[in-house]
């Protein structure tokens, strides 16, 4: 990783928030499964992109919440492998989440619930915070440098 005059490549950019995006779903997807799909008959979209399936009212809707909060803290850990700069995670979980906005309010509308809207922003939160986190630590790790001691 070398760091020295940031070039501008729109294609890096928009490959890596297309990577993010699927790493993500993959996770949401493989929680789901796991915390959902052994409650419901049959798993769905609906549990991905429709905001009623978030509520706190059934153990179902926890087990939902559960895998958003989840995949958010693993989508964290995507940041430091395809993003790798503390700066700009906050830029990618935006974009993340936004974009899941987009495909909720396609999928089934505007969210009205105010528990998709809790957990959403504390995913984010989560994503940004953790994945600033991880980055930094990444970065001020020391950097090994061998001591070679010549034979006199």
């Amino acid at each position: 990783m070398f760091y020295g005059s940031v070039v501008w490549d729109p294609w890096l950019i928009v490959a890596q928030i297309v990577c993010l995006q699927c790493l993500y779903y993959l996770i949401l997807g493989i929680f789901m499964g796991v915390l959902v799909g052994t409650r419901v008959s049959r798993m769905s979209l609906v549990y991905f992109f429709d905001y009623a399936s978030i509520t706190a009212a059934t153990v179902t809707g926890w087990c939902v919440i559960a895998s958003f909060i989840l995949s958010s803290i693993v989508g964290a850990g995507f940041l430091v492998y395809l993003i790798e700069r503390a700066k700009k995670c906050l830029d990618f979980s935006a974009t993340l989440y936004i974009l899941h906005l987009f495909i909720c309010i396609v999928y089934g509308g505007w969210p009205s619930s105010l528990a998709w809207w809790v957990v959403n922003v504390t995913g984010f939160a989560i994503m940004a915070l953790l994945g600033e986190y991880l980055c930094i630590k990444r970065e001020l790790r020391e950097i090994p440098i061998a001591r070679y001691r010549p034979n006199v």
